[in-house]
């Protein structure tokens, strides 16, 4: 299994399929588990640190989840980290914060996305931020899916699905209410899941 994931990894990481996303293509660590991370995208600065969520944001998930038992390390070496789209999309030229992929972009990431639910038969799924909910859930409000549990039911998946709302500086929405509770009750949910609790013990790297 891991020689099978360290393959695709290395196919994956000489993509070249978006013109205007902006690598190198940001990869996790190849670690077999049954817990998934699904980001939206690498930021400006992922590039230069060559891993997923290495800069501010990332000091701020992984502070929660250090909270329900895993420090950034042990986090990084036993779950699956991901991302909707694995370059840095570029800044967003109408406004502030980075360049939301396009639906190409997206369907073409996608297929990486989908060989990696074939090899790790994943329990869990955590997507962050509302790019990468959408890929799974139908919401219009955090408010509407943040502190809850879903059934992912597809051709794909049939997987357990807790959101976390993206963690960026530029979000007030986890540290007011009701998102500070929210964030609060999905940390327990994922904490109380039967993968969490299998990484919490053993090393699946």
């Amino acid at each position: 299994m891991i020689n099978e994931l360290r393959k695709h990894q290395a196919s994956l990481s000489t993509c070249e399929q978006c013109p205007k996303m902006i690598g190198p293509v940001i990869l996790g660590q190849p670690v077999v588990s049954p817990v998934m991370l699904i980001g939206q995208a690498p930021g400006i600065h992922e590039g230069k640190v060559g891993k997923p969520f290495g800069w501010t944001a990332g000091k701020t998930l992984f502070k929660w989840f250090s909270s329900i038992g895993l420090d950034e390390e042990s986090f990084r070496q036993r779950v699956y980290m991901v991302a909707v789209c694995r370059c840095f999309p570029g800044k967003n030229p109408k406004g502030s914060g980075d360049r939301v992929p396009d639906k190409t972009e997206i369907a073409q990431c996608k297929k990486w996305l989908e060989k990696e639910y074939q090899l790790l038969q994943p329990k869990l799924i955590i997507p962050v931020g509302k790019l990468a909910i959408s890929q799974f859930l139908t919401a219009k409000k955090l408010n509407e899916v943040v502190g809850k549990q879903f059934v992912i039911d597809s051709p794909e998946l049939h997987i357990d699905c807790i959101p976390l709302p993206h963690p960026s500086g530029l979000s007030t929405w986890y540290n007011t209410e009701p998102g500070k509770t929210l964030l609060q009750d999905a940390l327990g949910l994922i904490k109380a899941h039967p993968a969490w609790q299998d990484v919490l013990t053993f090393d699946h790297g």
